[in-house]
């Protein structure tokens, strides 16, 4: 008697890699104002009044600081809401982003 073949598959298991994530950068200047850190870091990045002062004085004593982690295309529009923020008010803060 010929075996039965069922229509049934069997599962495979596929691998799935996170995807990398990306340090983006905040850059001190002598133009911005602190006022203006503390406000992108609240309106773009989601941090408290208090983790943005505290980020915002990191960024002033150490010349740069880590503000978020993100996907590449989160922190690339996190960057460019932030650029678009500072142009508007007339200033050059420079953001960067590098992979994790």
């Amino acid at each position: 008697m010929p075996q039965e073949q069922s229509a049934i598959k069997e599962r495979q298991d596929t691998k799935y890699k996170e995807p990398k994530r990306y340090k983006v950068i905040m850059h001190n200047d002598d133009f911005t104002t602190m006022d203006f850190v503390v406000k992108v870091l609240i309106m773009v990045f989601f941090k408290s009044d208090a983790e943005a002062n505290t980020l915002m004085l990191k960024i002033h004593h150490s010349d740069q600081a880590v503000v978020g982690i993100y996907s590449y295309d989160v922190a690339l529009s996190k960057i460019r809401k932030a650029t678009t923020m500072a142009r508007d008010e007339g200033f050059p803060l420079r953001l960067s982003c590098q992979p994790e």
